[in-house]
């Protein structure tokens, strides 16, 4: 019995992370990046701390954004301030904070479940 899930041509699966990047859909990304399930973007986030409501707004403005964003906060766990959750919640996006490995799991996790997901990813070795 196949068990690999189908995935629609072009889907953003996250297949590796290194220190400095990641391989999305067999394309190698440097840096910090903000996936989303047909395209990934270059995000210059180096630092948890510049994670705001307007860094992120390239996926909140997307043609279809998401409903829930998974955030990968580098390689510890880091949870973004209260109000910011509550601006992103007014916008009708939910908020899950992990360390940037489970983030990268939980993406695709949500991806197979062809879930209204998106990705930001700070590398793991910021």
């Amino acid at each position: 019995m196949e068990v690999t899930p189908l995935l629609p041509e072009g889907r953003q699966v996250v297949q590796s992370y290194r220190d400095d990047g990641f391989t999305i859909a067999g394309e190698r990304h440097q840096g910090s990046v903000l996936v989303l399930p047909d395209r990934t973007i270059a995000w210059p986030v180096t630092r948890f701390d510049e994670v705001t409501e307007e860094a992120l707004e390239p996926l909140l403005s997307a043609p279809q954004p998401p409903e829930v964003l998974v955030l990968g906060s580098g390689s510890g766990f880091r949870m973004i301030d209260p109000r910011l959750r509550q601006r992103l919640r007014a916008r009708g996006v939910v908020v899950e904070c992990m360390a940037t490995p489970a983030a990268c799991r939980t993406f695709n996790v949500l991806l197979v479940e062809d879930r209204k997901v998106a990705a930001a990813l700070i590398t793991i070795g910021s």
